[in-house]
């Protein structure tokens, strides 16, 4: 065969290679990238420690334990919590997922495209936009399953959750409100040109969510008007699923409600993450 006939077959893709980008299927891209994710978390996994799991321990029991000996345990008042830490350990396992998911899309993302160019030798690759995105995104997610899972552990003996499905099922519920933001503030970072808005997002995004979500106290305490905008927010739905669940006390219509804005919200930041970093660092 000459140099010109297989240019020419290049040039109309009849002699591809396997394993070309257009042919890697998004679990192969996943699982190619399986060992730099590894080698990452088995660097870093000492400092995630305190972080992720004895200061919100010792935070819950706190909140739950000693403050919440002074609160009386109407399940009127705590939607069906007999005590305030029954309360509490939901909404506050949602909140800290929702906090590990936009720490691992934030400074860690912006890193590997802007300050060790760690995307750009992986696009060099037969990976796509699109394989790096999901593959991330899995990493957070085994991130959140661990962190979320140890909390679920350590407070099952405490009593928090009615039953043992609904253990589970606050469980994944936690991991879906993670997987959320996880996705949407990916779309945001791969935007960013820099660093400093991080700054106002955990000021007037990730901090007020928390406080306002229903964690520490149900959002009819903030007024009409403050509850309705409580329930607007994406952690709420996640908060009051997880709570739902924990507490056996599910509106099954509602759960239903809080679980298709969660989808909604993750699908949407897939499509907005893998959009914005091909813009990045592609087009």
């Amino acid at each position: 065969m000459s140099d010109l006939d297989r240019l020419d077959q290049r040039e109309d893709g009849s002699d591809q290679r396997a394993g070309a980008p257009d042919q890697l299927t998004l679990g192969e891209g996943v699982r190619r990238q399986f060992d730099y994710w590894f080698t990452v978390y088995k660097r870093t996994w000492r400092g995630t420690i305190i972080s992720s799991f004895l200061a919100p321990i010792f935070y819950v029991l706190a909140m739950g334990v000693l403050l919440g000996g002074f609160i009386q345990g109407d399940p009127d008042k705590l939607e069906g919590a007999t005590s305030y830490l029954a309360f509490v350990v939901p909404g506050l396992i949602a909140g800290h997922a929702m906090q590990t998911a936009v720490g691992e899309t934030t400074y860690p993302v912006m890193g590997l495209i802007k300050w060790q160019r760690v995307y750009d030798s992986m696009l060099a690759t037969p990976l796509q936009v699109r394989h790096l995105v999901a593959a991330h995104l899995t990493f957070v997610g085994v991130r959140l399953v661990m962190t979320c899972g140890v909390f679920t552990l350590v407070l099952a003996p405490f009593g928090v959750f009615v039953t043992w499905w609904g253990a589970i099922l606050a469980f994944l519920a936690q991991v879906l409100v993670g997987m959320a933001f996880a996705a949407v503030v990916y779309g945001l970072t791969s935007r960013m040109r820099s660093e400093e808005g991080f700054g106002v997002l955990f000021r007037l995004g990730v901090f007020p969510l928390f406080l306002f979500s229903g964690a520490f106290f149900p959002v009819s305490n903030l007024g009409d008007v403050g509850a309705w905008v409580a329930r607007l927010t994406p952690l709420w739905h996640g908060v009051n699923l997880s709570r739902m669940f924990a507490l056996d006390h599910v509106t099954w219509w509602l759960a239903a409600v809080n679980t298709l804005v969660l989808v909604a919200l993750t699908a949407f930041g897939w499509w907005w993450s893998v959009t914005g970093l091909t813009k990045r660092l592609v087009s």
